[in-house]
């Protein structure tokens, strides 16, 4: 059955072929002796023949219609008859057909001479984006024509044939980098806009990383690559899940956040190191920059500690690490989550600039400004303060007026701004309250000099913090702006983050805890007791890995008992373990101590690559709301469709299914 299939799908490629044009002039086959095709027959099980072309046996030609990319011709391959395949650039001063594959480009020459009429006719005839295959002779192009800003500039190809496979109609875009499109259009038509020269090499590097990581788990230290469900139960805390309905009245499935309990659950198996390439799913709304669906590379292993799996991941990356983005050097720079709020004001520090956060609470301890006065006096107090280098001299006042409502809007606070003026003196309502010596000592204790900024926040310390870091973070970016260089685009600043808290409290109920990460993280040998008496206070033992200032992994050595595990779920969080009922019979079962992470594949490409969105460095991502705009998913389905489902819909009383705005 499969060999017939095969033979009808042949014929009828064969019947579409059959509409493409062919042109060859008559000068070359007279010339050459040959025709474009050298066909062999290969026997099948049907009586259909296969034409086979003269391709090379390995690489991107291999197998193919053509010899040889278009970006690979060089002044090595003068003189060598060549077929190239891909879609035409663009035409120039009707002489030139610029071709272009994955590769890059290649100019091929128009013949002008009588002979090669109609192949002339064909070629200037073209569409941008029409698909074709050309063969001819590379030679050199004449001196003084050379391209040097194109890799295939000192060459050029005289055609002999052309056959036309495809005629473009109008595109609602050029295929062109520098042409701008907006980010709608963009996934609408994606499959036209992968075809620009960034989003290849932005796939292809994607491919090359997972190879080299595939081969480095596999290979040098034995992992085993393990494909786990997508369809799967709720997982108590945690983000919000999609659910999967089934054909059970009232039962459906969950897609997994990530395989976290299936990994655990294959250590418990005995399988020791595990890894996979795996996709996720997030219900997470429109949060910028994320994706309802993306990819980890997921790994975890068995009788392993903390600095095991902080050295596995070192080398995975130096060892997979593109060779043109530079060395990187192991082992990487490591901070306590304590330290890198109190220096950065977020977990997840971007190292690559300093403006640390400075505290200023001894300086106005016995203060008589009242607003300092007040905020000192109340539990976990501070005034706390950044200094941005020349930022009086390069703010403007709108830039200071969008500090001040972030600080407030965002997390109710008044922003108090400090200009250091040229002569060294202050610019600011606090100017007048400072006595000479506590002016002294502010800017002393700020490192503040003549045109440098320093902002300045009086409150909780876990409320001050997280706003000076964000402010931290909009200064570079108000800095760079204006030109002025702060963090190195070309530099890759990674940076392990450790002992998180293990618990925090629920923002909705502050008496009540929640995972700071998941539920399955062990505490820190030294803080189990701690547990079970003052649970807020216990670190765990979990591992941040942070590039850039983004965070692209996360992982953890895993609760292997099954009476810890099932007090965290019961007594801590207050969750049903019924739900996690597997789980806990697996850990009572002979479980090993194991812990593992996940990489997050998307954004640590987005970031090797420098690309805004990590919709740049995914073939068919989801849009801001987390559609697809090419096909227009997610879509209604029929009430007959859902009532085996046992599924009805309810509609908002303002619109009903297909109607717009939804």
């Amino acid at each position: 059955m499969a060999a017939k299939s095969r033979c009808v799908l042949r014929m009828l490629f064969s019947g579409l072929r059959a509409h493409t044009v062919w042109y060859q002039s008559s000068a070359s086959t007279s010339r050459q002796g040959h025709s474009l095709w050298r066909p062999q027959l290969r026997h099948l099980s049907c009586s259909y023949p296969v034409c086979r072309s003269k391709s090379s046996t390995t690489g991107p030609s291999s197998l193919s219609f053509r010899s040889h990319t278009c970006g690979e011709l060089r002044s090595d391959h003068v003189g060598e008859e060549v077929t190239l395949c891909g879609w035409v650039q663009y035409l120039r001063q009707d002489l030139f057909v610029i071709l272009r594959d994955f590769s890059g480009l290649a100019q091929v020459l128009i013949p002008q001479d009588e002979s090669a009429s109609h192949l002339e006719a064909a070629l200037r005839d073209l569409t941008a984006e029409s698909v074709v295959k050309v063969t001819g002779t590379v030679r050199r192009r004449p001196a003084g024509q050379e391209n040097k800003g194109m890799p295939t500039g000192e060459v050029e190809v005289l055609a002999h044939a052309v056959e036309v496979f495809n005629v473009c109609r109008k595109l609602p875009f050029e295929i062109k980098d520098f042409v701008k499109k907006s980010e709608s259009l963009r996934m609408q038509y994606r499959y036209l806009d992968l075809r620009s020269s960034q989003m290849q090499k932005n796939l292809r590097l994607r491919s090359q990383l997972v190879m080299r990581m595939r081969e480095f788990l596999c290979n040098v230290h034995g992992f085993v690559d393990v494909e786990t469900p997508t369809l799967f139960k709720r997982t108590p805390g945690g983000a919000k899940e999609f659910v999967v309905p089934s054909r059970e009245p009232g039962r459906f499935y969950s897609l997994p956040q990530s395989p976290q309990q299936f990994k655990q659950l294959l250590m418990v198996a005995g399988v020791d190191r595990y890894f996979q390439m795996a996709r996720c799913y997030r219900d997470e709304g429109s949060k910028p920059d994320r994706q309802p669906e993306f990819t980890q590379v997921d790994i975890e292993m068995s009788f392993v500690d903390q600095a095991g799996i902080l050295s596995l991941v070192e080398g995975l990356l130096q060892d997979s690490w593109p060779a043109e983005k530079g060395p990187i050097t192991v082992p990487f720079q490591t901070m306590t989550y304590e330290e890198a709020m109190r220096d950065y004001g977020v977990d997840k520090p971007d190292t690559r600039f300093s403006m640390k956060l400075i505290d200023l609470r001894q300086l106005f301890l016995s203060t008589e400004i009242e607003f300092l006065r007040s905020a000192l006096s109340q539990p976990g107090g501070s005034v706390q303060a950044v200094c941005v280098p020349s930022g009086a001299k390069l703010f403007a006042g709108k830039d200071l007026e969008e500090l001040k409502q972030t600080a407030k809007t965002q997390f109710g606070q008044e922003l108090s701004v400090v200009l250091v003026k040229a002569d060294g003196t202050l610019k600011s309502p606090l100017k007048k309250l400072l006595s000479v010596s506590a002016t002294d000592e502010l800017l002393q204790r700020t490192g503040a000099k003549p045109g440098d900024l320093v902002l300045m926040v009086a409150g909780s310390l876990h409320t001050v913090r997280p706003l000076l870091g964000n402010l931290r973070l909009r200064c570079a970016e108000l800095l760079e702006s204006g030109g002025t260089s702060v963090r190195d685009p070309s530099a890759f600043h990674f940076l392990w983050v450790l002992d998180f808290p293990l618990f925090l409290p629920k923002q909705e109920e502050p008496e009540q805890l929640e995972s700071a990460h998941h539920p399955f993280t062990a505490p820190l040998p030294e803080d189990t007791q701690l547990l079970y008496t003052e649970p807020q206070k216990v670190r765990g033992q979990h591992y941040d890995l942070v590039l850039n200032g983004c965070e692209i992994g996360g992982g953890s050595i895993r609760i292997h008992k099954a009476s810890e595990q099932l007090h965290v779920l019961k007594s801590v969080l207050k969750e049903d373990p019924s739900l996690l009922s597997h789980l806990l019979e697996a850990l009572d079962s002979g479980a090993p101590p194991h812990g593992g992470i996940a990489l997050g594949l998307d954004r640590l490409v987005s970031i090797m690559v420098g690309a805004p969105s990590i919709r740049d460095v995914i073939a068919f991502p989801k849009s801001f709301r987390g559609h697809d705009l090419m096909s227009c998913a997610p879509d209604f389905v029929s009430e007959e469709d859902l009532k085996s489902y046992h599924i009805s819909v309810t509609w908002p009383a303002e619109r009903g299914p297909g109607e717009e705005g939804k």
